[in-house]
């Protein structure tokens, strides 16, 4: 694994945190590695349906967030249509920043430049958080900043189901 991390030596409450879009790879991919981790023996959160409260982050998630070693970001299609998969990025981000929190990208059947520089699918779900928040929100200007930091990370690209 790039980044690759003593996980087993962290005193936090999780030692890997699981960000994704749901409707992209929850039964698929993060299932499995999900799945992979927990087998070896690694405490591992994969978010819950439950723990989102309207549009904003659970206190729950973000203390989850905050008590990983290791955050793995799954970045699909779909990810960046979500604001709360970029609230959780924007938290991950902080945390790279103020807890040295090690994080590894995926970029599942998407292509990196596409999240690092918001083309693509990312250009359009940009666009349309603009129109909801504004062309100069402060959300807005997190979430682009934490896309193109996070896609700037050593990480693996994944074009197609493993096997497929």
């Amino acid at each position: 694994m790039a980044n690759q991390v003593d996980v087993s030596e962290s005193h936090c409450s999780y030692q890997v945190f699981l960000s994704f879009r749901g409707k992209d790879t929850r039964h698929t991919f993060t299932y499995h590695l999900y799945d992979a981790l927990r087998r070896k023996g690694i405490m591992t959160i994969m978010d819950d349906e439950e723990l989102k409260v309207g549009d904003q982050l659970a206190p729950v998630l973000l203390k989850a967030i905050e008590e990983s070693r290791i955050s793995i970001v799954v970045f699909s299609e779909n990810y960046a249509e979500s604001s709360w998969c970029l609230d959780e990025l924007v938290k991950i981000h902080d945390c790279i920043k103020s807890k040295e929190q090690h994080v590894w990208p995926i970029f599942y059947k998407v292509d990196p430049s596409d999240v690092r520089y918001q083309k693509g699918s990312y250009a359009e779900a940009m666009t349309k958080h603009e129109s909801r928040f504004g062309k100069d929100s402060e959300n807005v200007h997190k979430w682009r900043l934490a896309l193109t930091y996070i896609a700037n990370l050593k990480g693996e690209h994944l074009k197609s189901e493993v096997g497929a």
